[in-house]
């Protein structure tokens, strides 16, 4: 605009001295140049305009000191926003003049009081950038996925048909975060409590949707809603239109918000963590197991574990009151819905005549002793259990006396304690045990004041408390042998019967001494 303003000023002087001719001229050069209409052209010619003065008052001007003195405020502050740090700037300022730590004069205070905290951004935006670093860049892209896929918290649902899923992972890095490691996906239907588990060797959105499919085509019912989390797992374009085009409504819950998936949260534990426990899982040969025992338990699960449905819920002030429905399992809640087709009720029924729980139990508690070897033991060949099915049933009579059953819920042994610095007196241990079988009455003292006399300034004093350790377990090993005699080799394979694995100790009655 001020160039267009320049030219009118040049040319308007000549075009009104000039004639009639080089006035056509004139103007046809300058409408060509602004781009202006012709008649508008000749009116800006003709008319004595004068120079535009603008209302807008200059931005105010705020030396080094001011800029200083506000940035030792700022830090003084604790770094806090600009409408925060404009309110507490007169609170600061006499504060710090009464400590002595800030002296300014009347100019600097009165443009600190006047800056606004669109100024004090401003004056502050280089000081931030190198004190806290860039700002986090959000991805557009993602923010737009976010926000094209709507939001259902846990008071959305109202009684959904069987179909409706919602999803989580599930991590298997044991106590460290580190490296790769294999992940569960868990699927929960709200309506009936139908729970499908899967592992994932990794996390990969590709890998995810391939998943999704082999479980789509397991389920009884037809997946029509899938509800998860906001992990970008889920939360990509793969699954976006993977759900788009199988005609599934696809939701997330609230950022931060674990109780909008209330219902696979608490599989998550009750099912996932119960069978398969807090070790770490990796490697494909741990994946492999893995998907037999989540195979297994997809049957024993929904058809053997009844679980409690919540009916309703009424607040009286701090207390709540929760009804429940009678307890039912997965798949006598899918057989009962009305929503149900005959021929998904008919494959339930038939399902279940088919199914014996003790043997599918058996076979998960084999897979979870192998997870159990794989995990703590890696490298070591897993031996196969052979015990039979009838044993494993005639030791859950007994299976109560052993502990914890689950073998993934045992936690590691372990190891033994060693010693840890050289051993001081390896040296003369033959000879103090020599001693010991000469004289059994002799005390720890007297035996070091032996050994002192016999070795003189190399075993002070403060070496007695082990010289006492080694006289108990000689002692101990004596009193052994007098009472039950020399050990055997049938008598260590008879001692060694507790350590046996719980699948073992179940069968059978125990071994008796010839």
């Amino acid at each position: 605009m001020a160039t267009r303003e320049e030219l009118i000023s040049a040319v308007r002087d000549r075009y009104r001295s000039a004639g009639r001719r080089e006035k056509s001229r004139i103007l046809d050069e300058f409408v060509r140049i602004t781009g202006y209409c012709r008649k508008h052209g000749m009116r800006l010619m003709r008319s004595e305009r004068a120079t535009r003065q603008s209302s807008r008052l200059g931005r105010r001007l705020y030396n080094d000191a001011v800029r200083e003195a506000l940035t030792v405020l700022w830090e003084a502050s604790d770094r806090i926003c600009s409408k925060r740090l404009k309110v507490m700037i007169p609170i600061l300022v006499r504060a710090m003049e009464r400590s002595g730590h800030l002296e300014l004069d009347s100019e600097v205070k009165e443009r600190l009081l006047q800056m606004s905290p669109a100024t004090i951004d401003r004056a502050l935006k280089e000081i931030r950038a190198t004190a806290t670093g860039a700002p986090r860049r959000r991805i557009a892209g993602q923010s737009a996925l976010r926000r094209s896929i709507p939001i259902r918290t846990f008071d959305d649902w109202d009684d959904p048909a069987p179909g409706h899923f919602e999803a989580d992972l599930v991590s298997h890095s044991g106590p460290v975060a580190k490296g790769s490691f294999a992940q569960t996906l868990v699927l929960t239907d709200i309506a009936t409590g139908w729970t499908e588990c899967a592992p994932l060797l990794f996390r990969e959105q590709n890998l995810l949707v391939a998943v999704l499919n082999e479980l789509r085509g397991q389920l009884p019912m037809a997946v029509l809603g899938f509800d998860t989390d906001n992990d970008s797992v889920f939360l990509n374009p793969t699954v976006r239109d993977w759900c788009a085009a199988n005609s599934i409504t696809f939701t997330r819950c609230r950022p931060y918000r674990k109780n909008d998936q209330a219902w696979v949260e608490q599989k998550n534990g009750a099912i996932v963590r119960r069978i398969v426990g807090y070790r770490r899982f990796e490697g494909i040969a741990a994946t492999s197991v893995l998907a037999e025992l989540y195979a297994l338990q997809r049957f024993y699960g929904n058809f053997f574990q009844p679980s409690f449905k919540l009916a309703e819920k009424h607040r009286d002030g701090a207390k709540v009151t929760k009804r429940y429905h009678k307890p039912a399992t997965p798949a006598q809640r899918l057989i009962d819905d009305p929503r149900t087709t005959d021929a998904v009720r008919s494959q339930l029924v038939e399902t279940l005549e088919r199914l014996d729980p003790v043997k599918l139990l058996r076979q998960i508690r084999d897979c979870q002793e192998r997870l159990v070897v794989l995990a703590d033991k890696p490298g070591e060949a897993v031996v196969a259990n052979d015990t039979t099915l009838d044993q494993f049933f005639a030791g859950l009579r007994t299976a109560w006396q052993v502990g914890e059953a689950r073998p993934t819920a045992r936690a590691k042994p372990q190891p033994k304690r060693t010693r840890r610095r050289p051993d001081p007196v390896v040296a003369v241990t033959d000879q103090l045990q020599a001693w010991y079988r000469a004289e059994p009455w002799r005390t720890g003292r007297e035996l070091m004041e032996r050994l002192q006399q016999e070795y003189p300034g190399q075993y002070p004093d403060k070496l007695l408390r082990t010289i006492q350790r080694r006289l108990k377990i000689w002692r101990a090993e004596e009193a052994q042998r007098l009472v039950f005699g020399p050990r055997s080799e049938a008598g260590e394979i008879f001692a060694n019967v507790g350590g046996e694995p719980a699948a073992l100790r179940f069968a059978g009655s125990p071994p008796t001494c010839p």
